[in-house]
C-alpha cells in the first residue's frame, strides 16, 4: 500500500507501483534527489539506454550530479528532455521540485496528461509552509535565507557574487512577505524578526548553522 503523503496525484502513485521498483518511494524530494529512482523508472521504457547499474545510489552532491548528467545525455539521444529547473531543484530537494518532476516524467513516458498538476509556485520555496505557521512562529530573514538556499547549490556554484545575489532576492522576497502580513494583520507582531540583520551575517549563519541554534 502507498503512503497516503507522496505529494504526488493518484494516477502517478498508481503508475509507480505498477512499476515494481526497487524500492518505493516514501520520501519524494529525498528518494528522487540523485536521480537513481528516475533511472529506473527510465530503465523500464528504454532498456538499452538506461542501465541501472551504472548509476551511483549515493547520496552526495557528486553523486547526484553524476547521474543527471548520464539521465540528460541519454534523454537527449530519444530526443527528449526534462526542465533543468526541476532537476535542479530535485538535486538540492527543493520544496515541491520532485513531485513536479515526477510528474513530468510521467507525462513524458505515458504521453498522458494530469487533470490536477500537484505542486507549489515554481520558485520553490518554503512560503506555503510558512504560511501555515503562527505568525510569531515564522522564519527570521537568517532562517529564510537558510531554508531557501541550500548548501548543495553552494558547493554546486560556490561564486560568492552569485551566491550573494540569490541571499538578496530571499532576503528581499522575506521582507516582503513581512510586509504584506503586516498589511493583512494589523495590529499583529509581524513575527520572523532579523528584518534589519545584515546580509553577510545571514550568509554567515547559512555556512555556519550552528549559529541558528
Amino acid at each position: 500500500m502507498a503512503p497516503k503523503k507522496t505529494g504526488l496525484p493518484r494516477e502517478v502513485v498508481r503508475w509507480l507501483q505498477s512499476l515494481d521498483l526497487s524500492f518505493y518511494p516514501k520520501n519524494v524530494p529525498r528518494d528522487f534527489s540523485n536521480g537513481y529512482l528516475v533511472a529506473e523508472i527510465l530503465s523500464r521504457y528504454y532498456t538499452q539506454d538506461f542501465l541501472v547499474q551504472s548509476y551511483d545510489r549515493g547520496a552526495s552532491l557528486s553523486a547526484k550530479q553524476w547521474n543527471w548528467s548520464q539521465i540528460e545525455r541519454s534523454l537527449q539521444k530519444q530526443n527528449l528532455h526534462l526542465m533543468k529547473k526541476l532537476i535542479d531543484g530535485s538535486i538540492h530537494c527543493k520544496p515541491g521540485a520532485a513531485e513536479l518532476l515526477v510528474q513530468e516524467v510521467y507525462t513524458l513516458l505515458t504521453t498522458r496528461s494530469i487533470r490536477d498538476v500537484r505542486g507549489p509556485a515554481s520558485d520553490f520555496t518554503d512560503r506555503q509552509y510558512q504560511e501555515l505557521l503562527p505568525t510569531l512562529a515564522r522564519s527570521t530573514a537568517s532562517r529564510a535565507i537558510k531554508n531557501n538556499l541550500r548548501i548543495t547549490e553552494i558547493m554546486a556554484e560556490p561564486d560568492i557574487s552569485t551566491n550573494q545575489r540569490r541571499a538578496e532576492v530571499i532576503l528581499h522576497r522575506h521582507l516582503g512577505h513581512k510586509a504584506e502580513d503586516r498589511v493583512l494583520n494589523p495590529g499583529k507582531s509581524p513575527g520572523g524578526g532579523g528584518a534589519n540583520i545584515p546580509l553577510s551575517a545571514a550568509m554567515s549563519a547559512l555556512l555556519h548553522p550552528e549559529t541558528l541554534r
